[in-house]
């Protein structure tokens, strides 16, 4: 048996020629920046800091255009300067994107009208649209997804030091939907006061870098082993191997498998990495993971993202936390208040309530307070967008609402609003935390 979740291709000298193809590809992303990851995460793992990580839950290659990207990049922003300027934190900034084009799946194939073709797996694989040319698993896909997250990359590298991301900016982040909601009221009073910190600041002669420029690293699931096999580069400087297809890569909650493929294969590379625990993980399963993962116990290399539901965070977390901790495991610790709240609305559109993503996130939150660690960070779906494709927040989105704007073709993601209303929620938790 091959390993989980990976595309059956039917034609292998084209998946050779274009491995052979990438393997010579520049990097996306440099070791440098990994090891600065790292470093940032150990600072989570050690109480000092908090990790948002944000994004799409698959990104299409139709979709890595410059407005998506700036969306993205402006809610996480938004987000960032939130949680930064209310609970008193640094936080550590983390795209779910240029990279975030493969999806694992609970099914090889998908029925629609007794007609029977592969299920889609992200772009990275097949296409959407259901035909079977469509379907097919092509690997050329693999190219067009390097191509595509180098492009996002660059945008965002541009944004980020090019004057997008000045702390100056935080007002015109939010021009277009201040008056509209209560939230973006919310955000324009932190955004003054920010702006009376800075006048102040400025006034005693400190205009640090910082302001005008902002750390972003990139993430996605290292799903397609070929792909990150291919994008695997041993660097000048240590003579390690880091996988230069994103800062940061994890492993899903199908694929860690403890003598699986995607297990092995990030043990050997030098990227800070993360691992989903979902509700069947058990604390020796966590702890066995470490030992396999981060057999140095280095601060910053492992960060466990659990991702429970919000009806049993409070019952499987405790245990599982307190265990691992009491061994002494070096991890940062993330929570996913997303993948554990789907449902099927009766509309037929997947979906998940706010009320539940936010019930999560304080159980996570409860329960590190009540074993004495530290609840290290986020890690959400979202997209920079007014879609409707979770239900309630401060918007009240109905079930009927689902229709207007439902553009995710995977998962279902908070809106701009949702998303900025979430990050004021937290924000609280964090205070008290």
């Amino acid at each position: 048996m091959g390993p989980a979740q990976q595309p059956t291709y039917d034609d292998r000298a084209a998946v050779d020629a274009t491995v052979a193809r990438l393997r010579r590809m520049p990097p996306l992303v440099f070791a440098g920046e990994c090891d600065e990851l790292k470093a940032k995460l150990a600072d989570v793992s050690r109480g000092e800091a908090f990790l948002l990580q944000g994004g799409d839950c698959a990104e299409t290659i139709e979709g890595a255009t410059a407005e998506n990207t700036r969306n993205k990049l402006r809610v996480l922003l938004q987000m960032a300067v939130v949680l930064t300027y209310a609970a008193s934190v640094p936080v550590v900034k983390l795209g779910r994107l240029a990279g975030q084009y493969a999806k694992p799946r609970s099914s090889d194939l998908e029925t629609r009208d007794g007609v029977t073709l592969p299920a889609y797996r992200g772009d990275a694989v097949n296409g959407f649209e259901f035909t079977a040319e469509s379907r097919r698993h092509d690997p050329q896909r693999l190219l067009e997804v390097y191509h595509a997250s180098a492009s996002t990359l660059n945008l965002v590298r541009a944004f980020t030091t090019g004057g997008y991301a000045d702390l100056r900016q935080v007002h015109t982040w939010n021009t277009d939907f201040v008056l509209g909601s209560e939230v973006g009221r919310k955000y324009e009073q932190v955004a003054a006061e920010i702006d009376r910190a800075l006048n102040f600041m400025k006034a005693i002669g400190a205009d640090p870098d910082e302001f005008h420029r902002v750390d972003f690293h990139s993430s996605h699931e290292a799903l397609i082993l070929e792909y990150e096999h291919a994008m695997t580069r041993t660097d000048s400087r240590t003579q390690l191997p880091y996988d230069v297809s994103s800062h940061f890569v994890w492993i899903g909650e199908r694929t860690r498998q403890l003598d699986g493929a995607h297990v092995e294969m990030l043990s050997h590379i030098q990227n800070p990495i993360g691992v989903k625990l979902g509700p069947t993980t058990s604390a020796d399963d966590a702890i066995a993971l470490a030992g396999r993962l981060n057999p140095t116990n280095e601060p910053g290399r492992l960060t466990f993202i659990t991702r429970m539901g919000a009806g049993k965070i409070r019952d499987h977390l405790p245990p599982l936390l307190a265990k691992v901790h009491a061994a002494g495991v070096e991890a940062a610790w993330v929570c996913d208040p997303m993948h554990g709240n789907t449902f099927e609305a009766s509309s037929g559109y997947k979906t998940r309530r706010f009320d539940d993503v936010i019930e999560e996130v304080q159980g996570f939150f409860d329960v590190h307070r009540s074993v004495g660690t530290w609840p290290g960070g986020l890690h959400v779906e979202l997209t920079g967008d007014d879609v409707t494709e979770c239900v309630g927040g401060g918007e009240e989105l109905l079930e009927v609402d689902l229709g207007n704007r439902y553009e995710s073709v995977c998962d279902p993601r908070l809106n701009r609003v949702q998303s900025l209303e979430l990050s004021f929620l937290v924000a609280e938790m964090l205070r008290k935390a």
